[in-house]
């Protein structure tokens, strides 16, 4: 074969109007950690992965061609049962929008629930059946 193969995801930057309220929001209702790099650069970790953070209008270069808050559409598996997460989300009082709901996720059915971050981030959060 010639080229290449992606091996896995590392990381992935979100543009936030707030970066104090999203990782607040991001460690308290989905138990990510802040992570402070390169000075005063914020980033999101959890599992092997993380989510660098960029305020709108202060993006870091390169950066994507429009970055715009509110824009990202995003699926994040745990292993905690989905009747967890929804209890833990009422705590928090985030608003449900959907489910559970089943959908096909990266490896098989997953069954998933749906709710918006502060910047209206679609988040969903799955159960792998």
């Amino acid at each position: 074969m010639d080229g290449f193969t992606i091996e896995r995801l590392d990381h992935f930057v979100i543009t936030v109007k707030d970066v104090g309220s999203t990782c607040d929001f991001y460690s308290r209702v989905l138990g990510m950690e802040v992570e402070t790099f390169k000075g005063s650069r914020k980033a999101l970790k959890f599992g092997n992965q993380k989510i660098n953070i960029h305020e709108f209008g202060k993006e870091f270069e390169p950066k994507a061609n429009k970055p715009t808050p509110g824009s990202a559409d995003v699926c994040f598996v745990t292993e905690t049962p989905l009747i967890k997460v929804i209890e833990h989300l009422k705590k928090c009082q985030v608003t449900i929008i959907e489910g559970p709901v089943e959908r096909t996720g990266a490896n098989g059915p997953i069954h998933s629930v749906y709710f918006r971050d502060p910047d209206l981030n679609l988040i969903e959060v799955s159960n792998y059946i």
